[in-house]
């Protein structure tokens, strides 16, 4: 049996793989066919946006409005959760909050953007489906603050900026994890993640959702990436030891 100091530099070694909106290449975006199928693959969260109706039920919807995403139109916040629910977003149900967290539960974590939600009604869904330590929360400083003060166990994730802000952030809360998108993944701001200890988690998306560019995300110090293509991530990282 690998002694404890292996077994943690084995572990740190991993790669986090977040599927973005589920695997919604082939299946609808946010939708619970589409975190299945990011269960699949093998991908350790699914990413998906939260949004509050207007009757105050949270739903899955990455725009404003319906009008993309399903057969319907309207701003989400301005739409009961019945008339969400009729919609047809590409052949599956808008699924609610509570749903795909119970679809995740025991299975896979969940990277939650938070779009529009209370901070309150987002820990108190967290709660009720036992997923309080399997999310990582993605949203504004001042959000992440106040989900924070009602759950400080909670991994909340904001995203790292440039070095002035992410300084601020790590000195103004406690942090496991940054995020980083293709603006902010830049070598000054991923060493002062690095000299904090924080995860590395990067999208890698568009024309950046390529081996070259997960390798050189990896090399640089990324712990996590979020891709559109969550099969061909898990099947790279597991041929270089990189994931389970």
């Amino acid at each position: 049996m690998p002694s404890p100091a292996l077994l943690s530099l084995f572990l740190a070694a991993q790669i986090a793989v977040i599927s973005h909106r589920g695997e919604h290449l082939a299946h609808p975006e946010n939708t619970l066919p589409a975190f299945q199928a990011a269960i699949e693959a093998g991908a350790d969260f699914f990413e998906l946006d939260v949004r509050t109706t207007s009757d105050q039920r949270l739903v899955l919807m990455h725009d404003r409005t319906v009008d993309r995403t399903t057969n319907g139109k309207g701003p989400v916040r301005e739409m009961t959760f019945d008339q969400i629910r009729v919609l047809n977003a590409g052949g599956a149900q808008p699924p609610t909050f509570e749903e795909a967290l119970n679809l995740a539960h025991g299975r896979i974590g969940v990277y939650v953007d938070c779009k529009d939600i209370a901070p309150a009604d987002l820990v108190d869904a967290l709660e009720k489906a036992g997923m309080l330590d399997k999310v990582v929360i993605y949203g504004g400083a001042g959000f992440l603050k106040s989900v924070q003060a009602l759950r400080p166990s909670l991994k909340v994730m904001p995203e790292a900026g440039n070095v002035a802000t992410l300084e601020k952030l790590l000195a103004s809360m406690t942090l496991h994890v940054v995020a980083f998108d293709a603006g902010d993944f830049t070598d000054p701001v991923i060493q002062v993640a690095k000299r904090a200890g924080v995860d590395i988690y990067v999208d890698r998306l568009g024309p950046a959702d390529n081996v070259s560019h997960w390798q050189d995300a990896i090399d640089r110090g990324a712990t996590g990436i979020q891709t559109d293509h969550p099969a061909e991530l898990v099947d790279y990282l597991r041929s270089r030891k990189l994931h389970k």
